[in-house]
């Protein structure tokens, strides 16, 4: 006979009217002392067990993102574009020489697809060249592809998969060797935030390659503050790291806008960007080197005159060289461009002319009476 301990009812024998209203305390599977009702739940993920542990962790996030909203603080925009309105206001990006040709012909406008011709010749430190591209951009993808007379094929991939995230892929395989390359970036900008991270030229095999992270933050409505770090190695046996820092501020009527930047090889650029009028605008750049035991500062002064059919680019530099820039659009579809450079202190000069011509396939209206099919907003 097993122990049965005082006060406590012996289980249940086979006999025993176990059921509703059954003598026995004890729960059965099959002949339950009381209804079980069998409930199903489902988790809302396969990590849902831990919401008792992360539960307070999402609670605090959860407020100071609240208390983030409150601030309302802008956009401070990408490191990239850091310089974006300087660098649209001065000609170190359009200068150029010789001659050049672009024959565009848009074939739709939303989805955006066209393609293009370009020519050059008469460089002065560039041989003369032609190069094919075509261009896809619709509100989730953009597509861009080159190929040149040299054999170079170009590449370049973006993707907005979420709101706010934009993943890119650029490469070009050369066939002259040390110009072929790829690139790997994933853009994320938030509210008052944005971060990126850059491989060029990852190896999984022996780690090697240059890799890139920023992260730019607003701190007040006219402040931002970022930190941006970088690890290269080029080969097995070496690597190097820097920490650079880059500091952004825009004046309440958003009409001027200063930068600071400061790289870990020790190179600084300051920056200045100021709208005077509605279509005028000018810009100041500073650029400070002090790596590799070089001491070595450059200059450079600018203004852009917008006009209904013309914009107008000067510039003058440290290192003697004045510049300007004349784009005008004759028709709709037709555009000139003259460029000129002087630098006294070499005593030479360069000029060049370039024109722009553009058509459209069926589906594009070219009647300037036609409003054009809006064009949608493609993640670059």
């Amino acid at each position: 006979m097993a122990f049965q301990p005082t006060g406590v009812p012996p289980p249940p024998t086979a006999g025993d009217n176990i059921g509703p209203g059954g003598p026995s305390p004890y729960l059965h599977e099959d002949k339950p002392a009381f209804p079980i009702n069998a409930a199903h739940r489902y988790g809302d993920g396969f990590f849902s067990f831990l919401a008792p542990v992360l539960g307070p962790v999402g609670s605090v996030m959860t407020a100071w993102q609240e208390k983030r909203n409150e601030l309302d603080l802008p956009s401070p925009g990408t490191a990239e574009h850091l310089q974006r309105e300087v660098k649209s206001t001065l000609l170190n990006n359009f200068i150029f020489d010789g001659a050049r040709a672009d024959l565009t012909k848009a074939l739709s406008l939303n989805p955006i697809f066209q393609v293009t011709h370009a020519f050059s010749m008469g460089a002065q430190q560039a041989p003369s060249s032609y190069n094919f591209g075509a261009v896809y951009g619709s509100e989730r993808y953009f597509l861009q592809g080159g190929l040149d007379d040299a054999g170079s094929v170009t590449i370049r991939a973006n993707t907005g998969w979420a709101d706010g995230h934009i993943s890119k892929f650029q490469g070009q395989m050369a066939p002259a060797g040390g110009q072929s390359f790829a690139q790997l970036e994933h853009d994320y900008q938030g509210r008052d935030h944005s971060a990126n991270i850059k491989a060029l030229n990852p190896s999984p095999i022996d780690g090697t390659g240059i890799y890139i992270a920023n992260y730019l933050q607003s701190l007040t409505r006219n402040f931002a503050l970022g930190v941006e770090a970088i690890w290269q190695r080029p080969d097995a046996n070496q690597q190097e790291a820097a920490i650079g820092y880059m500091v952004k501020w825009i004046s309440d009527s958003k009409d001027a806008i200063a930068t600071l930047q400061l790289q870990g090889q020790g190179i600084a650029q300051a920056t200045y960007w100021h709208k005077l009028a509605e279509n005028v605008s000018a810009a100041a750049d500073l650029q400070l080197v002090t790596a590799g035991g070089r001491r070595d500062a450059q200059a450079a002064l600018g203004a852009k005159w917008d006009f209904r059919m013309a914009t107008y680019r000067a510039q003058i530099d440290s290192t003697g060289k004045i510049s300007s820039l004349l784009e005008t659009r004759l028709a709709p579809t037709l555009a000139l461009t003259f460029a000129g450079e002087v630098d006294h202190f070499k005593n030479a000069a360069k000029f060049g002319v370039g024109l722009s011509l553009e058509s459209a396939g069926g589906e594009v209206p070219m009647d300037p009476s036609v409003p054009p099919p809006t064009p949608p907003s493609v993640p670059v």
